[in-house]
């Protein structure tokens, strides 16, 4: 029996739909949110989860409920699964971040490699955060299947190192929407990516069930 992570990002928030840039700030599911959990949930209900990670954020621990649907299982937080710290950018829209720090902005876009904050954290420190986490599940996990509900940024460092891409190539496609899904196989040492980004459960509006 193999390891397996179930890997999704958290339903739409407001400052989703606001533009807004969240961090390690929060704000509520849109009624949108709420039906993209329910429609993964849904998705994936006829697995038994080993475990269930999320991270401390509410927007995380609440999609983490959506899934977890009518199975008791405790809903394990961990620090490691949290967004990167933007910092002095949270709560504030692209467009005055872009305005106000546009080298920085610039470079946390286009050269993440290259990208410094005095504020939050850099790609790297995230990139320990990923490596840090998955150390702990490999060290607890043999086999099963995990769910794992994180956020957008950390999921692309998560899919960065399980490519062994550098930190300048992060951005490369596909982009991660709310709830969509990644797997990853553990086999050893080694981290294979089954299913990257996908959001069948959207696109065909299945059913909550």
């Amino acid at each position: 029996m193999l390891l397996r992570l179930f890997v999704t990002r958290h339903g739409e928030t407001i400052w989703n739909t606001q533009q807004k840039l969240q961090g390690w700030k929060d704000s509520d599911l849109t009624k949108n949110g709420v039906k993209n959990a329910l429609s993964l949930g849904s998705r994936l209900r006829d697995l038994e989860f080993q475990s269930i990670y999320a991270s401390p954020s509410r927007r995380t621990l609440i999609t983490a409920e959506l899934i977890r649907g009518e199975r008791e299982q405790e809903i394990i937080e961990d620090e490691n699964l949290r967004e990167i710290n933007l910092g002095d950018w949270e709560g504030q829209t692209h467009d005055y971040v872009k305005g106000q720090y546009p080298d920085e902005y610039s470079a946390f876009w286009n050269t993440p490699h290259l990208y410094t904050t005095s504020s939050g954290e850099d790609f790297y420190q995230l990139q320990e955060r990923v490596n840090r986490f998955l150390n702990k599940i490999l060290s607890k996990h043999d086999k099963g299947d995990i769910l794992i509900v994180t956020h957008s940024v950390f999921i692309k460092a998560l899919l960065s190192q399980c490519k062994r891409l550098s930190i300048a190539d992060l951005w490369n496609p596909p982009h991660i929407h709310d709830t969509s899904l990644t797997v990853v196989e553990v086999h050893g040492n080694q981290l294979e990516i089954k299913l990257e980004g996908d959001v069948e459960h959207l696109n065909e509006g299945v059913q909550n069930g």
